[in-house]
């Protein structure tokens, strides 16, 4: 049912106080007189919804080797816990955006709180995979209903512009904070209590921001906004699809593959046609102007970049230190610290730098220091890494990563006007949940492939070519234990067999290592590549966006 279109909307604050919102400058419902505390606390509920969505991109990441072992998953299977959440956030975001900006932003907000709320119940108390990522699925819905609204909200709490931009880096500091906190954080969690109550956790902190939401947001729409672009939606949403199945089954059947192909044919013609109709329908999802700004089309294509290789640490990093190394949850959140440490300090100090030089450099540099970072890390890490090079290797990673993408969001907003600051930051955002999408599958295939191949030369080297298919498996679905475990696997064979056991074990440890460290070359490849892209691209170019 469509809303009516209103000339001013009543706003009550959870502090009791009616207000009038009239259209602002930028054409939009603002409300007028909310006192500063609820100003504060409505604040505190959007960055934490927001926490909890961009929290979920890599706070499983350190639960994924207990996950494999109680639920037997498949490497493959583990990577569709991560990317089942990302795929969905990364496709829906965009038309919920729009839908917000339509039938209310607090309305569409707070129910995606709840969905998000509900998939949380679903994952901890999963008892299979299937179970596992339908909740992650679920979640990922709820997320990409309430995070395009929590930047377009800011901007009716606070129409003062000074005031507004200090929520907004407020805002992308979280995003960043979120991001980097993901492996600690988790890895606090699975230690207390298990994988499961990484979802509790996701539980209890979005039902606090949902109560908090309900009583003290005000609502607000655009009072000139206008249908859904429904056929964009789902163009936008099919593409994105097919063009991400394709790299994850790809994977297992190869990329060339007859279906690999047609997905790949589809997703790029389903692209085609939602820019076709995008130019000429009468309200698109996405503005086409966006879409002539080096600014614009740079921010996102680094965006997808720095997420690809984010994913090289917080998946696969996260995994081998699990894994290989052996590492409890407290340790490798102690691993971690660093690089959450770097990605808090240069959120902070990039919020101000970008407002006195403009986003270029700090993109420029966060890149280069990010890629920096990838590299150390591929050099610091082995059977038994040393703390200090890891950690310092990590804290840089974390250094370019946090102005990165605080600098990143700043680009955006800076070119993009006031009225279309959500969808703008939605089109990033999507851009970051796809290159984590893409990052984990391709990485993945790197890792898999480099895992199963080596292990089979060696498995046929040791004469075991007859248990290859046995022990693979054991392999894929978790029964590969971690080196602090190894030497009690390899002295319950006893004798030669003993020794057979080890060098199998050895080899799967050497195997995963080579695949991570080629992973994280390539990361480090395409991070400084966007690097580049960004001092030529992202120019202050004086305009901005016009219809």
């Amino acid at each position: 049912m469509r809303r009516r279109e209103p000339e001013s909307l009543a706003v009550t604050g959870g502090d009791g106080v009616t207000t009038d919102a009239a259209p602002s400058a930028a054409g939009q419902l603002a409300p007028r007189a909310l006192r500063p505390v609820s100003r504060a606390l409505a604040l505190a509920a959007l960055c934490l919804l927001l926490f909890l969505t961009f929290l979920d991109n890599t706070v499983v990441s350190v639960a994924l080797g207990q996950i494999q072992s109680e639920l037997h998953a498949s490497v493959g299977g583990l990577q569709w816990v991560v990317d089942g959440y990302a795929l969905v956030f990364a496709s829906v975001m965009l038309p919920a955006a729009a839908i917000g900006d339509e039938f209310g932003r607090k309305t569409v907000l707070l129910s995606g709180a709840a969905v998000f709320c509900a998939g949380s119940i679903v994952c901890g108390l999963a008892t299979s995979v299937g179970w596992l990522l339908a909740g992650r699925v679920i979640m990922g819905f709820g997320a990409a209903g309430s995070e395009p609204g929590t930047l377009s909200m800011i901007r009716q709490l606070y129409p003062s512009r000074r005031a507004r931009n200090r929520a907004v880096g407020v805002w992308a500091a979280v995003s960043g904070l979120a991001l980097a906190l993901g492996p600690v954080l988790g890895g606090v969690l699975v230690a207390l209590g298990g994988w499961r109550s990484i979802f509790w956790f996701n539980l209890a902190l979005g039902a606090l921001a949902l109560l908090v939401g309900l009583r003290l947001l005000p609502e607000s729409a655009d009072p000139d906004g206008h249908r859904v672009d429904a056929a964009g939606a789902l163009l936008a949403a099919g593409a994105l699809a097919c063009a991400v199945f394709a790299v994850i089954i790809g994977e297992t059947d190869g990329y060339d593959s007859s279906q690999v192909l047609a997905l790949f044919v589809v997703a790029a013609v389903t692209a085609v046609v939602f820019l076709i109709w995008e130019r000429h329908a009468a309200h698109p999802l996405i503005d086409p102007a966006l879409f002539r700004l080096p600014v614009f089309i740079t921010a996102n294509i680094a965006a997808f970049a720095v997420y690809f290789g984010a994913f090289a640490l917080f998946f696969f990093t996260a995994l081998y230190l699990d894994v290989v190394v052996g590492e409890n949850g407290y340790q490798i959140a102690l691993q971690f610290l660093p690089l959450t440490g770097g990605m808090v300090l240069a959120a902070l100090v990039t919020g101000r730098l970008s407002s006195r030089t403009g986003p270029q450099a700090p993109v420029v540099g966060g890149c280069l220091l990010f890629g920096a970072g990838l590299v150390l890390t591929r050099i610091s890490l082995g059977p038994h890494p040393d703390y200090a090079p890891l950690a310092g290797s990590l804290l840089l990673a974390g250094v370019g990563l946090g102005a990165a993408v605080v600098s990143l969001t700043t680009a955006v907003l800076d070119v993009v006007p006031a009225e279309r600051s959500g969808l703008a930051a939605s089109a990033t955002n999507t851009s970051r949940e796809l290159g984590a999408v893409v990052g984990v599958a391709v990485l993945g295939a790197i890792v898999d492939a480099r895992l199963t191949g080596g292990l089979s030369a060696e498995i046929n080297r040791l004469g075991l070519g007859s248990f290859q298919q046995l022990i693979l498996s054991a392999v894929e679905h978790g029964g590969l234990p971690s080196n602090s475990q190894a030497a009690g696997v390899a002295g319950s064979a006893g004798g030669a067999d003993s020794g057979l056991a080890q060098q199998v074990l050895n080899a799967a440890y050497s195997a995963f290592a080579s695949g991570l460290r080629i992973s994280l070359l390539l990361s480090a490849g395409l991070v400084l590549l966007a690097a580049g892209l960004a001092a030529v691209g992202m120019r202050p170019a004086g305009g901005r966006a016009s219809r």
